[in-house]
C-alpha cells in the first residue's frame, strides 16, 4: 500500500487573487431614493407646522391679504391672547381630568388582566378573556357612538366627564393588555418559582416582581393612550353638549362663526393644545417607541 504526501498549506500565506480581493477598498453605496424620500417625508411634515406658527402670529384682518407661507412683518400675540380669554383653562382642566381619569384605572387594569392572562394561560376561561381582548383591537370607535349615546342617556350621564372616561377606558384596554402581556411572558419563569417559594403571594409578586421588570411597557401604554385620549375628538363631540363640559379638541370649533372661520385664532389654540403633548412626547419618546416595537416584536 503506497501512501501520497500533499505539502501542507501554510497558514499564513495568502493567494494572489485573495490579496487582490482583501485590497480593493470597500465601496460604500449610497441611497439616494432612500434619502430623497427622507427628506420629502421632511418637507412634507415641516411645512404644516410651520404654517401653523406663523399664521398664528398673524392679525386676522392680514390673513387673506399675505402670502400664508411669508412670516408676518408685524407678529402679534393677540391671538394667543383671545385664545386664554375664551375659557381656554376651563376645557384644559376638562382635558387633563379626562385623560387622567381613564389612563390610570385602564393601565391599572390591563396591567393586572395581563398578569393574570400570562401566569393562568392553562385556564380555559382566562384564554377566552384573553380572546376577548383581541376581538376588542377590531372594534372601531365610529361603530359604537350610537349605543354609547344610549347607554349613556340611560345611566344619566350624558354631559358629563364621566361619560367620557369610562368608554375611553374601555377603547384603551385591549391595546394595553396586549403589550403588557407579550411584556410580562418575556420575564423568566424562575423568579416567579422563586418568588413563590419564598412564601409571597401572587399579588405580591404581581407589584413587586412583574411590575419593576415591565416598567418600560408600563410607561409605553400610558403614553400612548393618554395621547390618544387627550386628541380624542368623536366621544366629546357626540357626549357632551354644554360648553362647560368642552375638551380642547372640541373647543377648537369656538372661533368659528356663522359667516366665517378665525384661522388664526384656531391655529393659535392648536398650537396650545400640541404643546403639552409635545413634552409629554419629548420625555417619553425613547420608551414609547421601544415598548411598542417590543411589544409588538416578540
Amino acid at each position: 500500500m503506497t501512501t501520497t504526501l500533499t505539502k501542507p498549506q501554510q497558514p499564513g500565506k495568502v493567494t494572489h487573487r485573495e490579496w487582490q480581493h482583501h485590497s480593493r477598498p470597500a465601496v460604500r453605496r449610497r441611497n439616494w431614493a432612500g434619502g430623497l424620500a427622507g427628506w420629502l417625508w421632511l418637507v412634507v411634515v415641516a411645512v404644516p407646522l410651520y404654517w401653523t406658527l406663523i399664521t398664528s402670529l398673524k392679525a386676522q384682518n392680514r390673513y387673506y391679504a399675505s402670502n400664508p407661507l411669508v412670516p408676518p412683518s408685524n407678529p402679534t400675540l393677540d391671538n394667543y391672547q383671545l385664545v386664554i380669554e375664551s375659557d381656554f383653562a376651563r376645557y384644559f382642566v376638562n382635558t387633563v381630568v379626562v385623560t387622567a381619569g381613564a389612563v390610570v384605572p385602564a393601565v391599572v387594569f390591563s396591567f393586572m388582566a395581563a398578569y393574570a392572562i400570562v401566569r393562568g394561560w392553562r385556564m380555559r376561561a382566562l384564554r377566552r378573556m384573553n380572546g376577548l381582548f383581541l376581538m376588542g383591537l377590531a372594534i372601531p370607535l365610529q361603530a359604537t357612538v350610537i349605543p354609547l349615546n344610549l347607554i349613556t342617556i340611560r345611566l344619566h350621564l350624558y354631559d358629563s366627564l364621566l361619560a367620557l372616561i369610562l368608554p375611553s377606558i374601555a377603547f384603551a384596554i385591549p391595546l394595553s393588555v396586549l403589550v403588557l402581556a407579550n411584556f410580562i411572558r418575556d420575564v423568566p419563569k424562575e423568579l416567579f418559582d422563586s418568588m413563590r417559594v419564598d412564601g409571597a403571594t401572587e399579588w405580591t409578586t404581581l407589584w413587586r416582581l412583574a411590575a419593576p421588570l415591565t416598567r418600560p411597557a408600563i410607561l409605553t401604554v400610558t403614553i400612548f393612550n393618554a395621547l390618544t385620549i387627550w386628541n380624542g375628538f368623536l366621544l366629546p363631540l357626540v357626549l357632551t353638549q354644554s360648553p362647560e363640559r368642552r375638551t380642547l379638541p372640541l373647543a377648537l370649533w369656538t372661533f368659528q362663526g356663522q359667516y366665517g372661520v378665525n384661522v388664526p385664532a384656531i391655529l393659535a389654540a392648536v398650537v396650545l393644545t400640541t404643546l403639552p403633548v409635545l413634552v409629554l412626547y419629548a420625555f417619553g419618546r425613547r420608551q414609547l417607541l421601544s415598548g411598542l416595537t417590543a411589544g409588538f416584536s416578540r
